[in-house]
């Protein structure tokens, strides 16, 4: 099949910079993020009743280490995937490069003591 006619072909040089690898890891945590929160909605709420949900429960659930890496995970990509989208909706909405700077400061120091927190919490459990 032949070119068409009048259409000009060029690359378009995308610069690769924080931006472009919060956009990347928005899409890959995204997809990884389907499969992680529909299977712990389908084993804690459609599997398991929902009246069976208590801290035996949760102690046998996280005898495995499987089920623990599987919460760890989908807590970091949850967390880390709403807080660079909740650093996109208030870059649209703050215009001040220098209040931006301290927003993502805020913003970054949330996300990490909350990470900790709560991975010490499913580690140690």
């Amino acid at each position: 099949m032949s070119a068409m006619k009048g259409v000009t072909h060029r690359k378009v040089n995308v610069p690769s910079n924080f931006e472009r690898k919060a956009f990347m890891y928005m899409r890959f945590t995204g997809i990884l993020l389907l499969f992680l929160a529909v299977g712990h909605m389908m084993l804690q709420h459609i599997i398991n009743d929902v009246h069976d949900l208590d801290m035996a429960f949760v102690v046998l659930q996280w005898s495995s280490w499987a089920q623990r890496l599987t919460d760890l995970a989908l807590l970091v990509f949850a967390l880390s995937h709403g807080m660079n989208g909740l650093r996109n909706v208030i870059g649209d909405y703050v215009h001040s490069p220098s209040t931006m700077k301290v927003i993502n400061v805020i913003l970054g120091a949330f996300l990490i003591i909350t990470l900790i927190v709560a991975s010490l919490a499913i580690i140690t459990f």
